[in-house]
């Protein structure tokens, strides 16, 4: 898991993005969610073995993204995406 999470973060790091398609540029197996609580998207981490999964915002001159969960595939499948917040209690 380490592996493929460095892998991503590095690729991540590389990137330059502007709007939230852009992120689908750099990342083709990543989905965007429209959820009434904010925009997410969904991350396929290491071949689409592990799922992680970030609110975004697209600020003048920063994007963010925040870290709602992370897990494996079969997780995922087990958890609403659009509500899911592993920081929150």
């Amino acid at each position: 898991m380490e592996k493929a999470f460095l892998k991503f973060y590095y690729k991540l790091k590389e990137v330059e993005w502007k709007t939230p398609n852009d992120i689908l540029s750099s990342f083709n197996s990543a989905d965007i969610l429209n959820c009434s609580k904010g925009n997410r998207i969904v991350f396929n981490v290491g071949g689409n073995k592990y799922r992680l999964i970030c609110g975004y915002y697209f600020g003048k001159s920063i994007i963010q993204l925040f870290v709602k969960f992370v897990g494996t595939h079969q997780e995922y499948n087990a958890i609403d995406a659009c509500n899911v917040n592993i920081y929150k209690r």
